[in-house]
This record gives C-alpha cells, structure tokens and sequence, in this order.
C-alpha cells in the first residue's frame, strides 16, 4: 500500500475511534442507543415514512440488518411498521416518541458537529466541507457492496 493510503487509513481510523463511532451502546453526541439507530431515526425525522428498502439504501445496510434494526426500533417503541401499497413494501414511520428521541439526538448532533467545527482555524473550516464532500464521492465510486 502506498505511503499516502496508508496514512489515510490510520486517520480515517482515528476519527472513528475518537469519535465515538465504535461505541455500541451510545452514539458520538453522548444519546444512550446505537449508532445505527441513531441513524435510523434523523432520517425517518426528515423523511417519513419510507419503506425499509429505502431505509436500507440510506443506511447503506442490507436486507436483514435493516429488519432487525426495525425490529429492536419498533420493540422500543421508536416506530411503526405498515404493509405499503404493495404488499410486499414494509412502510417505517416515527412514533411520536420515536420523533422527540429523533430530536433529541438531531440535537446533540447538532451541538457536537458545530462545537468541533468551531475548534477548527476558520480558513479550514470550508476546505474541510469540500474536502469530505471529494471523500464520500470517492467513496460511493469505490463501495466494496451494494447496499439493499
């Protein structure tokens, strides 16, 4: 591997480690569930219902994981689950306690980006958005899987 790989690899692994990413029972800002969760429910809050493929897609997870993530959401009562148009289609939508929860992390996510942001010299503020907006593009072009 390349010298400039390699070191890409080890900050890309810091920032995760750092973070807070690897934690399975809290996400980055501090909210008690898994991250993977936490996920689930900001995009349900910003676009609700969808079904779970595209709740898979979004969440770039496949089939099975998406069903046992709705499966521990709605067991905790963070969602409903509904029989689409199709019959085949599993519609996800927030609870009303699964949308304050979604605020609520929606929130402290907010409030964490925005003071690691503001710790950063401004100048590199705006270089670092283009810079990660290169990455995911760089990512999405060179994805080991396809998602749901």
């Amino acid at each position: 591997m390349d010298s400039d790989a390699v070191l890409l690899r080890g900050l890309m692994q810091q920032v995760f480690r750092r973070f807070g990413v690897l934690a399975s029972d809290r996400t980055p800002c501090g909210q008690p569930l898994p991250v993977a969760q936490a996920h689930a429910l900001m995009l349900l809050l910003d676009s609700s219902p969808l079904t779970q493929q595209e709740l898979a897609r979004a969440l770039c997870i496949d089939k099975s994981n998406v069903t046992r993530l709705c499966g521990r959401l709605a067991s905790a009562g963070h969602i409903e689950q509904h029989v689409g148009e199709d019959a085949r289609q599993r519609l996800v939508s927030l609870t009303r306690s699964g949308r304050r929860l979604a605020k609520r992390v929606d929130q402290a996510s907010q409030l964490r980006f925005r003071a690691i942001l503001h710790s950063m010299p401004e100048p590199s503020r705006g270089q670092l958005i283009g810079v990660l907006q290169d990455l995911v593009r760089s990512i999405e072009r060179h994805s080991p899987q396809e998602p749901a």
